[in-house]
């Protein structure tokens, strides 16, 4: 294995606007900024974790000139203090060196202190011609108003499932790793929205494996997913309201060490299925799109089987154990609390 291949998310970080994917809301706009040479003095990228925000701010800097002399990356919740942006307010008052724009891209900045995100206003309110500010955060509603209305903002999309699974495709097969296309899903879905996650599961998945060809079995194993067997066992034993059999199912995932948010949503996913197939039986819906033959055979004679306990009722009160799991210290708990509920 190559050095490359153990920094797949660098590697595959897009360099230009047009490798950005599903973000064409504002890509758009900072291309037309470009050409008409209206270059805004502050941005906020707001976002989930791995969607692209200082992707896009390093992009941006290089679309304007910037070279990396001039350019300045700040990480927030390390450099947080009023100390730090006292520094900057300091520094941003000199020219660049070799290019038109000297660019400040501050990471996670609403974990600034108070006094900090104050100083950074007075910055922000008059800063000099050469100088452009990018911020980027995960937590957009903890910054102050005078911050934000001092910015053009951009929120950015966390990526679909399908995007994901096709980034997946796309490097296993540059990588020269083939994956099956449900095995492509499980990564995709397993990324819980974040570009930078699903690369980092490729790797994984890429380093664990013997061969150049990964199942979807395999593929759960080395990243914690449940294989088909068992989820089959859980859901089927919501439906026939089986409380021993969905308890075997549940101790059979944390011996195995499936990471048990993961197994709550693929069940939820599938739960979901079965219902809105039962409700409008079109299996061209895109919430089933996902699911491979056998798995959509599956899920139909799911659907059509009489006397199930697969309900709405029941997809509510999976959707509050799936909030709960990351919450706890046992996930596997909420999983009990709700079997018990389901079967007695």
């Amino acid at each position: 294995m190559t050095s490359e291949t153990l920094a797949l998310y660098r590697k595959y970080r897009p360099q230009s606007f047009k490798e950005v994917l599903d973000q064409d809301h504002i890509v758009n706009v900072l291309e037309g900024a470009i050409k008409k040479g209206e270059i805004p003095h502050a941005i906020l990228f707001s976002g989930s974790r791995g969607t692209g925000k200082t992707t896009l701010a390093r992009i941006f800097a290089k679309e304007i000139g910037t070279s990396s002399l001039d350019l300045y990356e700040i990480d927030a919740a390390s450099n947080r203090g009023i100390d730090d942006i006292r520094e900057l307010k300091e520094a941003v008052h000199t020219l660049p060196y070799e290019s038109q724009y000297k660019v400040y891209i501050i990471d996670e900045v609403h974990m600034l202190t108070k006094e900090a995100f104050n100083a950074l206003l007075k910055t922000l309110e008059e800063p000099p011609a050469h100088v452009v500010f990018m911020l980027a955060t995960t937590e957009a509603d903890k910054l102050l108003d005078t911050i934000l209305s001092r910015c053009q903002v951009f929120t950015l999309h966390s990526p679909s499932r399908e995007v994901l699974a096709s980034v997946v495709t796309n490097v296993a097969k540059k990588e020269g790793f083939k994956l099956d296309k449900d095995a492509a899903d499980l990564i995709a879905l397993s990324a819980d929205g974040s570009f930078r996650d699903v690369l980092g599961v490729i790797q994984k998945v890429i380093l664990a494996s013997g061969d150049t060809i990964g199942s979807v079995d395999e593929v759960a194993t080395i990243i914690g997913a449940p294989k088909a067997a068992s989820l089959r066992c859980l859901i089927e034993a919501l439906a026939e309201k089986n409380l021993e059999k969905g308890m075997e199912a549940i101790e059979e995932a944390v011996d195995t060490q499936v990471n048990i948010k993961l197994f709550s949503r693929l069940v939820l996913e599938r739960v979901r299925a079965v219902i809105l197939l039962r409700n409008i039986p079109d299996t061209e819906l895109k919430a089933i799109k996902n699911l491979s033959e056998s798995e959509l055979e599956y899920i139909q004679s799911l659907a059509k089987a009489e006397g199930s306990a697969i309900n709405s009722h029941l997809l509510v009160k999976l959707l509050d154990a799936s909030i709960v799991i990351p919450k706890v210290n046992t996930p596997r708990i909420p999983l009990e609390l709700l079997l018990l509920d389901v079967c007695r």
